[in-house]
């Protein structure tokens, strides 16, 4: 559905004419449950988009408390009416006849005339004439919704109307060439943008359309029949075979939408010449976290600490849903036949579908037919659900599609009486909290050993010091005494000696005297001889009495001094006994730390069994759905083919199986997940490698697993274990992380084609065939590997797997050769490659030929495709006409199911000269 952007900005000549006789005004309560009086009722506008935005920012909770809770706002369906101008037909056709509606904006009011005399009266929350510009209508329409997604409310903006009247052109205009004609996702991306932080938050896109009750993806047009996925607890809708992009700038953003618009069915009828043949949905994802203000933690004495809280950051996540509608249409005034009678059919059979289920909700029925269209089932939470809900309903001015223009505003009307109950989705940021708590216990574990370390060197040091003062005290003490006693000896022998001498001279004298005096003189002698001795001894007692004085003098200087050792020795004792109480409260703080240590040692073995307990229980599922059914895999398995292109089918144990393994991986972490890789024990191998494979099918942990060297460590088990199902399950890892271009080229660096084309061979089980093949395709698509990709033997590898017959490998393997072929065929468009194709060389043509009509589709598309982008080489053509391959690219371009591939066949086989020249040689119309 698309519309002359030139016809917005034209104005009609002329006046309107209108007599109005009769005009029927009522209003009704904004309470769902109040009903209608009449088919003519009008219902008056709630506030204006600005006051119930301010009102709903004021009731958004803003703190942990207010996530836990349930509490829901309530929000009515707000309705626009936009009227498109005349258009070019309408000019010349209705020149002579007034519109049949007329708007009064500033009472928000439409009147629909019935006649030249008589008109109905309606009232919406906004009234835009055909002058309305596109940011006017954004402002009124959808940013009050945009700015509830960013505060993490769920939103959904809608365009309902007759075919041709403007809804894509509201929408989804690009405004490449008029940037004012911009529509409403380019400008909500904008706002997305600019209100959200690209370091912590993230906006994911999904774009597909619902074409004949079959929701194709329009951003993977291989991916053309996506289910839909109900959580029976909350309700929520979710599309989980749907292309998921992540998106950083609005550049990106616009090529994804121009990309959607090539592939959507579009067709041209009497309404309109690009009417859309399916409704296009835009999912827009945001994760937006929200900071809150950390606080100190109380310590004992009620002082604050320096620790921060460990409170996890809070989360919001929003969903925008904008739904451009296919038009309703007459089959009469369209003119559809054939094929595009049958997309009308289905058009209109969902949009009917889409009406009943308004209807009901406005009548406060008990039953709501949600599941009467897949379109109704992907707006259960637009319509009754906890979304807010803008609705613009697009109108022509033409008498001649009056009942069209009817049927459109009487849908506004009800649709203004369904009220949502909205609700913000918030959770904690849980992932950011393990890594902050892991930081911190890394920190709090080196400061430990480092004060462990300095005390135990102090203590040492401490206890050195101690030892070689008492040490050094006692010897000072030893010296000191045995100076003292030698001193006092030397000085005892040296007294005495000197007595001796002295009464040896003495005595000498007295001899010689009594020798020379005589006799007579014997008695005078005597006599002055004791009086000299008794002189003579009393001289020598002083002497002995004045060294006696000088050693008492000395005893007491030593005394003194070894009082003072003493003192000193008890000081070191006290010290000592202080140093012991600080090493036994230090002992006792190392006791503490290693209680800690043992606690989260016995936590991490906990985490550990919970590990190989969730394995365990996935191991179980598998066996569980393999024996009730073939079609059902294990989860993993469902991941990795989910990434190849295969869609399979899933249950409630896949999705807890997921939900378990995703809470383990935020709990325990990647980096010891990966360590189990390594582990003696098989079993722990084979459980750690299913989570693993689990984890890779999410695109935003690959990144990470090949940061953490998982990349490197799935290869190593490719290449070191025999045994069949590790080999299935890390052939499957590979193939997700095969789907990112940088991976790619890592595992070709790391020997990965080798490995895997060994594995191939030694396989027993078609299911690790088609892991190993799914892995091998996604090489395949990258130009700059193809030709280390052949050299490694990539392409003999998948022709080898063939050997088993087993219909999802040969789709694994015809996917393959599709991605090399059209690589190829882009190399020798560009003038690289000049030669014939490496899957001729290497003997791919006899398989491609005698699998092109496959009974299953999807290998047969494959097949098509690549016979298709070997055709367009010229150098081929030979070795394809000889092959056989000529008369399937005939075949193909006569009977192909598929448009796309028709066309493709066709132009392939006009633009070569040598088929060309067969053909006319062979008499062969194409």
């Amino acid at each position: 559905m698309s519309i002359n952007s030139g016809s917005w900005n034209h104005s009609r000549n002329g006046n309107s004419k209108s007599s109005i006789n009769k005009t029927h005004n009522s209003s009704i309560n904004l309470n769902p449950r109040s009903s209608l009086s009449s088919s003519n009722v009008s219902v008056k506008s709630n506030k204006s988009s600005s006051s119930a935005t301010s009102s709903l920012r004021r009731s958004s909770p803003a703190s942990l408390s207010s996530a836990k809770n349930d509490a829901a706002v309530l929000g009515r369906v707000r309705v626009a009416v936009r009227l498109r101008p005349r258009n070019a037909e309408e000019l010349v056709a209705d020149a002579d006849f007034a519109d049949c509606v007329e708007l009064q904006p500033e009472l928000k009011r439409l009147k629909l005339r019935k006649n030249n005399w008589d008109s109905d009266t309606y009232e919406f929350d906004e009234v835009l004439t055909e002058f309305a510009s596109q940011k006017r209508v954004y402002e009124v329409v959808a940013k009050p919704v945009v700015e509830s997604v960013l505060d993490g409310y769920n939103g959904t903006i809608m365009a309902y109307g007759q075919t041709g009247t403007g809804k894509t052109y509201t929408l989804g205009q690009l405004g490449e060439e008029d940037t004012a004609g911009r529509g409403i996702m380019v400008r909500a991306m904008e706002d997305i943008l600019a209100g959200i932080r690209l370091d912590t938050d993230t906006i994911l896109i999904s774009y597909f359309q619902l074409y004949m009750e079959t929701i194709q993806d329009l951003l993977n047009p291989s991916n053309d029949n996506i289910s839909i996925m109900e959580d029976s607890k909350s309700g929520d809708v979710s599309l989980p075979g749907a292309s998921c992009v992540e998106i950083k700038d609005h550049k990106s953003f616009l090529e994804l939408l121009r990309l959607g618009e090539a592939h959507r069915f579009a067709a041209n009828t009497k309404l309109n010449t690009e009417s859309s043949r399916s409704h296009a949905i835009l999912m827009v994802h945001v994760r937006r976290s929200v900071k809150e203000r950390d606080s100190a933690l109380p310590n004992e004495n009620g002082s604050s600490s320096h620790v921060k809280n460990l409170k996890p950051s809070v989360v919001r996540k929003g969903k925008l849903v904008v739904v451009d509608l296919a038009g309703s249409e007459r089959i009469d005034k369209s003119g559809s036949d054939g094929h595009a009678l049958e997309e009308a059919k289905s058009i209109n059979l969902s949009l009917s579908a889409l009406g009943k289920c308004i209807n009901a909700l406005a009548e406060n029925s008990a039953h709501v037919p949600v599941r009467d269209s897949k379109l109704t089932r992907l707006l259960r939470d637009s319509f009754g659900g906890t979304a807010r809900t803008s609705l613009v309903v697009t109108i022509g001015p033409s008498s001649r599609h009056r009942g069209e223009t009817a049927s459109t505003i009487m849908f506004g009307q009800r649709a203004m009486k369904v009220e949502n109950m909205l609700k913000i989705k918030e959770e904690f940021d849980y992932k950011s909290l393990s890594r902050k708590l892991d930081i911190q216990l890394d920190k709090l574990m080196a400061e430990s050993e480092r004060l462990q370390k300095a005390f135990q060197d102090r203590i040492d040091q401490i206890g050195k010091e101690a030892q070689d003062r008492v040490s050094d005290a006692e010897r000072k003490y030893a010296d000191a005494l045995e100076e003292e006693r030698l001193k006092y000896q030397k000085d005892y022998m040296e007294a005495v000696k000197k007595l001796e001498e002295q009464w040896a001279i003495n005595q000498r004298k007295q001899s010689n005297e009594a020798s020379t005096s005589g006799a007579k003189h014997d008695m005078s002698v005597k006599s002055c001889t004791r009086e000299a001795c008794q002189v003579h001894a009393d001289e020598e007692v002083a002497e002995v009495r004045r060294l006696l004085q000088s050693e008492k003098l000395l005893r007491k200087s030593a005394e003194d001094e070894a009082s003072n050792l003493k003192t000193q020795l008890a000081q070191s004792k006290k010290q000592e006994t202080a140093a012991n109480s600080e090493m036994l409260k230090l002992h006792q703080m190392l006791k503490d730390e290693a209680n800690q240590r043992e606690k989260l040692e016995r936590e991490i073995a906990m985490l550990q069994g919970q590990l190989l307990q969730l394995s365990f229980e996935a191991d179980e599922t598998r066996r569980r759905l393999d024996n009730g059914t073939s079609k059902v895999h294990v989860e993993v398995d469902t991941q990795v083919t989910k990434v190849q292109g295969v869609q399979p089918q899933t249950d409630d144990a896949g999705n807890e199986d997921k939900s378990s393994v995703a809470k383990l991986f935020e709990q325990v972490g990647l980096q010891k997940i990966l360590s189990l890789l390594e582990a003696e024990d098989a079993d722990v191998r084979i459980h750690a490698v299913k989570v693993v494979a689990n984890l890779a099918a999410e695109e935003t942990n690959q990144e990470k697993i090949v940061e953490a060297s998982g990349l490197t460590s799935l290869l190593n088990l490719l290449r070191s274990s025999e045994d069949e199902t590790i080999h299935r399950v890390a052939a499957g890892a590979i193939a997700n992380l095969a789907m990112n271009e940088t991976n790619q080229e890592l595992i070709m660096a790391q020997g990965g084609v080798s490995l895997l084309s060994v594995t191939a061979a030694k396989a027993e089980d078609p299911q690790t065939l088609r892991m190993i093949a799914g892995a091998v395709a996604n090489l395949c698509g990258n130009d700059k590997l193809q030709a280390k990709l052949r050299g490694e033997g990539g392409i003999k590898a998948l022709l080898g797997m063939v050997r088993f017959g087993h219909p999802d490998v040969l789709a694994q393997v015809a996917r393959g050769i599709a991605n090399f072929a059209k690589c190829e065929s882009k190399a020798s468009t560009q003038g690289f490659r000049t030669g014939r194709s490496l899957l001729i060389e290497d003997g791919a043509l006899p398989w491609i030929v005698h699998n092109s009509n496959n009974e299953a589709s999807s290998i047969r598309r494959h097949i098509e495709l690549a016979l298709c982008h070997l055709a367009q080489h010229e150098a081929n053509a030979k070795d394809m006409i000889n092959g056989g391959a000529l008369w399937e690219l005939v075949r193909i371009s006569r009977d192909c199911s598929r448009d796309d591939i028709r066309s493709l066949a066709r132009r392939t086989l006009g633009s070569s000269p040598s088929f060309q020249a067969e053909l006319r040689r062979l008499n062969v119309d194409h």
